[in-house]
């Protein structure tokens, strides 16, 4: 990313640059003709002095003036010992979004919980239907979208994934993606076939939504089962609910018809269509990055307190990554990871800090006779093998089929002497049952019978 980054500065400056060249050499104003004429025709070293005392009048009367440094500019300084390395995207992303892995919809799910008509919906939820804006899906209203607060909602959720998009690829021609959504709104919105955003006339056909919900949209209604739907379609209220939709249709369309362009009203539902048109494109295109932010969540959600800041301490305890010196070095060397302790990996490939290793006892040994002399190092490792099927098979090849009574024993002696107890007791048992029978022939236990 960082790279990218750099890349793409690289070429902003080659197309600024492109772009002087272009003004001088068309040379508009004609001075560029008047400066060839002048070193042509006089004096050459007349016109060079004349120059040189511009120049040094200028600096004289501004002092302070920088200068561009070119050297400063693309030559790369190695860093010296002790330096902090500033990098490209240091500022440029939060921490919830990591450096452009994950999406960061915190502030726009809290501005959507607080609209008319929401309810209560986790940040999980959200993530998956925040590009959704037809119902049974989407809870809002028609009339509850031509709001303020929802347009500035709206509005701040396609700012901030273009804002993304732009951030976590530098090197794409995202203008011409954003011109390309653009046209596809106005090609969709004059042959009305924007999805919730369509001239109202008619009855509609039922919605359904994945949990086979039948949605009304004359009476704004959900229908659990079909028939009771159909049965509905016959009552006073609905019939009463589509007539009042299509005669809101004829006046649209009529008012459309004589007043195209003062139709404030329609003016407003193309602002908002056209937003949430972006986000659903938008949100399409980053689908990799919507299903690792929900992995993310889901990883955070399941860490303890104690855990949280510890990941955190890990992330900033990292050293910056310095580049050698030497430009002959290996560049095999570069992939090496310095682990002389033989520390487990983490996620991202590198070794875990030291006190974090120690904290979770990973260095102490817990082998299992059982598991074939299988070491387990730590714990937690330990504890959980009990229930995994290296585990329950070696049981089962000593004959024990219940293994819920031999956690924690990992010696084979151990597990048969055990087992051989069980099952002595269970013939004890047996046999220790007295059987009665009572003056009516009845047969029980003794226990039963002195009862």
């Amino acid at each position: 990313m960082n790279r990218d980054h750099q890349i793409a500065e690289f070429l902003g400056r080659i197309q600024n640059q492109s772009e002087r060249l272009l003004e001088i050499y068309k040379d508009a104003d004609g001075s560029r003709t008047r400066e060839v004429q002048d070193i042509s025709t006089g004096d050459p070293f007349e016109e060079f002095y004349k120059r040189l005392a511009e120049i040094k009048t200028f600096h004289q009367k501004y002092p302070n003036e920088p200068v561009e440094n070119l050297e400063r500019a693309y030559k790369k300084r190695n860093p010296g010992e002790g330096d902090v390395v500033a990098s490209e995207i240091d500022n440029m992303f939060t921490g919830e979004e990591g450096f452009g892995r994950f999406l960061d919809l915190t502030m726009p799910h809290e501005a959507y919980l607080n609209l008319t008509g929401v309810k209560r919906m986790t940040y999980l939820q959200y993530l998956d239907s925040f590009d959704i804006f037809v119902p049974p899906q989407c809870p809002i209203k028609r009339p509850d979208k031509m709001t303020d607060q929802y347009f500035k909602y709206i509005g701040e959720l396609a700012s901030y994934l273009e804002s993304f998009m732009q951030r976590t690829r530098p090197l794409e021609n995202l203008d011409k993606f954003f011109t390309q959504i653009n046209q596809e709104f106005e090609k969709a919105w004059n042959a009305n076939e924007i999805p919730g955003w369509d001239i109202e006339a008619g009855n509609p056909e039922p919605a359904r939504n994945s949990g086979e919900d039948i949605w009304c949209a004359d009476c704004a209604k959900h229908f659990k089962n079909e028939n009771v739907y159909k049965g509905h379609l016959t009552g006073k209220k609905h019939i009463r609910a589509t007539k009042e939709r299509e005669e809101k249709g004829k006046e649209i369309a009529h008012e459309d018809s004589l007043r195209p362009r003062a139709n404030v009203q329609r003016l407003k539902e193309r602002a908002v269509a056209e937003r949430e048109h972006r986000v659903k494109r938008l949100a399409a295109a980053m689908q990799q990055e919507r299903s690792d932010t929900r992995v993310n969540v889901e990883r955070k959600q399941g860490m303890t307190e104690r855990e949280r800041p510890m990941e955190l301490d890990s992330i900033f305890a990292e050293a910056p990554e310095h580049e050698p010196h030497d430009d002959e070095s290996d560049s095999g060397d570069e992939d090496k990871i310095y682990n002389p302790l033989k520390l487990p990996l983490a996620w991202d490939g590198k070794p875990i800090p030291f006190w974090l290793y120690k904290l979770h006892g990973l260095g102490v040994e817990y082998p299992c006779e059982i598991c074939g002399n299988f070491v387990y190092m730590g714990r937690r490792a330990f504890d959980k093998h009990f229930n995994e099927a290296r585990h329950i098979y070696g049981l089962k090849c000593l004959g024990i089929t219940n293994t819920t009574l031999f956690r924690e024993i990992t010696g084979i002696a151990d597990a048969n002497k055990l087992w051989e107890k069980i099952q002595r007791d269970k013939k004890k048992e047996k046999l220790d049952i007295v059987q009665m029978e009572d003056a009516d022939g009845n047969v029980m236990p003794e226990k039963v019978y002195y009862e």
